[in-house]
């Protein structure tokens, strides 16, 4: 495997960076605010999927979705939301993470919309709290859940979603050509079982 050499192709600095792109104009600024509040709120109650970014303590940086019914996430106030977790695989990346490093970045979407909500802050594991029971779901409240502490929130330009298509039927590849989920989780078990026998 032939690796890419970026030589002294790197920024070295964040002042070196702002020379080659530019200051953002005034308003991309302060479109940033410290609270949820009232548009951001009716946002995040369509959203049926956010993605969330984590690090652990070393720097490491995993990127987790979670999906549910329109308005999953509680907004409890502005400046603190609830997200269930509900039972899965068990690997808790995302948990594991928070308990080493609490900062978190949150990333809502609504289908068909090519705008998406940037929510940044500091997060808890819970466990056992009432706020879970405003989370159930079919009867069951979730065992634990994440409480974000809003610190950043802001709308990001549609730029990305639109130039994707992610949104556009006409765009997508055809499901006959991409391998599926058990093919690449067979194959990526493969290559751990080569590495680990040697």
């Amino acid at each position: 495997m032939k690796r890419i050499d970026v030589g002294n192709h790197g920024f070295q600095s964040v002042q070196e960076l702002r020379e080659k792109v530019g200051t953002p104009h005034e308003a991309v600024v302060k479109k940033n605010v410290g609270i949820v509040d009232d548009k951001a709120r009716y946002f995040i109650a369509q959203s049926p999927m956010v993605m969330i970014a984590t690090s652990n303590e070393k720097g490491q940086c995993d990127t987790s979705p979670r999906g549910d019914h329109l308005g999953f996430v509680h907004v409890a106030n502005q400046k603190q939301l609830v997200i269930p977790e509900r039972p899965g695989n068990r690997r808790v990346d995302t948990l594991c993470n928070i308990m080493e490093n609490p900062h978190v970045g949150l990333l809502f979407l609504i289908p068909g919309m090519k705008e998406v909500l940037r929510v940044n802050g500091q997060a808890t594991v819970i466990y056992g709290h009432e706020v879970l029971e405003k989370l159930e779901l079919n009867g069951k409240v979730p065992p634990l859940g994440i409480l974000v502490e809003v610190e950043e929130c802001f709308i990001h330009c549609p730029r990305a979603l639109k130039f994707s298509g992610i949104w556009e039927p006409q765009s997508w590849p055809s499901k006959d050509s991409l391998p599926s989920a058990a093919e690449i989780f067979k194959a990526h078990l493969a290559i751990n079982s080569s590495v680990s026998s040697k």
